[in-house]
């Protein structure tokens, strides 16, 4: 028997695009334009999936899943929204729905979730189950196991990291998970803030060396007298000072993996003696006449460009080419900006807990704000605003108000007057830049052009923009 996905979304026209490309996929389709429409079909059939919009003309996907737990229907739900509208998707995983994924909706991704969410809740992924009443497991709907989404930062799990969706993120994950097996060295470069650091963390964790150490050196504050000590260690009494044995860098990460942060910054003896110890793989602590042998996994990060750095003479082609067996490269996060709604909502569920706050999200004109925003600190700017902001928030919403003024002042220019549509030339360009800001949302990018949505769609047609 053939699955059955209800598909929940007031835009005819999208709805039945999505029942043909289904129904292509061997699934049998039903459309409802209305939360009360959604409820009646469910009412009267069984459905193994819900794909739901988020916005509908009666009440919103918030309200279908409340319904759905009282009803004690368990049937796993996706949510289609904007990026603009991340926080509202968020609080849509934390009633139970199974995933969302944004729009425009990207045709591989959504059948990737759609055959995760029947193969997670379906013993046979061919037959379907909607009504599976029965006593509730505690505090759990009846849904039962929510698979968590990165999105979703659930209160059990609580993840320190999340992997954004737009491609440049996607592609520097996917690199993640390619490299972090090996045994290879890798050079992760990239702006400050960008999250150089956490990225060396989640290589050694999807390596063979997972249990054993990592090591975290910043290469910019080590004194250039003491770096020796600091890589290799010294014995007691070896120089004024050495009040006892210490335990380098190398040697403390024996068996795991040492990252060397801002590496354009050693001196260039430092240099060599780091090329050395990397192709011998032995230390020699300072003041001492014996050699160790180590086992390290090297990363090293840096914001420099290390190739002009060696056309200048301040770095030795031999090291860089020793350290850079694979590059990884940061994006920053003006490069993903479809994403910062996404990062925005996870920093607020991170400062909520750290403040014993309860902000529920960003009212739109901050939001847009944010989005728009060229953030030159990059995440880790991004991260100290929602913590400010949530810090100052009076109300369930963080507002204009409580945003920064360099944020607001560009904010405000960028969502209204420069996206105004000024002149013909620049027309098409100013409308990417509005989809993009709002994350494919077409009433939002509406607003910030300063024209109604017919027009808009209007406008699409016309320049072809997809």
């Amino acid at each position: 028997m053939k699955n059955r996905i209800l598909v929940v979304d007031d835009d005819i026209t999208f709805a039945l695009m999505l029942r043909t490309w289904l129904s292509k996929h061997g699934f049998e389709v039903e459309t409802a334009s209305s939360v009360a429409a959604a409820r009646t079909a469910l009412g009267q059939g069984a459905f193994s999936l819900v794909l739901s919009d988020m916005r509908l003309p009666d009440q919103d996907g918030v309200a279908l899943l409340q319904w759905m737990s009282g009803q004690e229907i368990a049937t796993p739900v996706i949510v289609m929204t904007s990026y603009a509208e991340i926080q509202n998707a968020v609080l849509c995983m934390k009633l139970g729905a199974r995933d969302y994924v944004a729009k425009p909706v990207r045709p591989d991704e959504l059948m990737k979730k759609i055959r995760e969410a029947l193969g997670a809740e379906m013993p046979d992924a061919g037959a379907p189950e909607s009504r599976q009443r029965g006593p509730k497991e505690p505090g759990r709907t009846a849904r039962g196991r929510q698979n968590p989404s990165p999105a979703s930062c659930a209160a059990d799990s609580q993840p320190d990291y999340i992997e954004g969706r737009s491609d440049p993120a996607r592609k520097l994950y996917e690199h993640i998970r390619l490299v972090a097996p090996t045994n290879m060295s890798v050079l992760i470069h990239g702006a400050s803030g960008t999250g150089k650091e956490h990225v060396a963390r989640l290589i050694h964790q999807g390596s063979k060396r997972a249990g054993n150490p990592f090591v975290a050196v910043d290469c910019g504050a080590i004194p250039r007298d003491l770096a020796a000590s600091e890589f290799f260690g010294h014995v007691k009494g070896s120089f004024t000072g050495a009040l006892s044995d210490k335990v380098g860098a190398f040697k403390a990460a024996d068996g795991g993996t040492l990252f060397l942060d801002e590496v354009g910054n050693l001196t260039y003896e430092t240099q060599v003696q780091l090329l050395r110890a990397l192709q011998e793989r032995r230390i020699r602590p300072v003041g001492s006449n014996r050699e160790i042998p180590v086992d390290i996994r090297l990363v090293t990060a840096t914001n420099e460009d290390l190739e002009a750095a060696i056309a200048r003479g301040t770095f030795r082609a031999d090291l860089y080419h020793r350290i850079n067996s694979f590059t990884l490269r940061m994006p920053e996060l003006r490069q993903m900006r479809g994403d910062i709604p996404l990062y925005a909502d996870f920093f607020l569920d991170q400062a909520n807990r750290e403040l014993d706050k309860h902000i529920v999200g960003f009212d739109p004109e901050a939001l847009a704000a944010l989005a728009s925003y060229d953030w030159p600190g990059n995440l880790r700017q991004l991260k100290n605003t929602v913590m400010s902001a949530t810090l100052l928030a009076g109300g369930e919403y963080i507002t204009l108000r409580d945003l920064p003024g360099e944020v607001t002042e560009r904010g405000t220019s960028e969502g209204t007057a420069a996206f105004a549509l000024r002149d013909p030339v620049g027309e098409e360009e100013q409308i990417r830049r509005a989809l993009a800001a709002t994350g494919g949302n077409k009433s939002q990018a509406a607003k910030l052009l300063g024209i109604d949505r017919k027009t808009l769609y209007n406008k699409i047609h016309l320049y072809g923009i997809e």
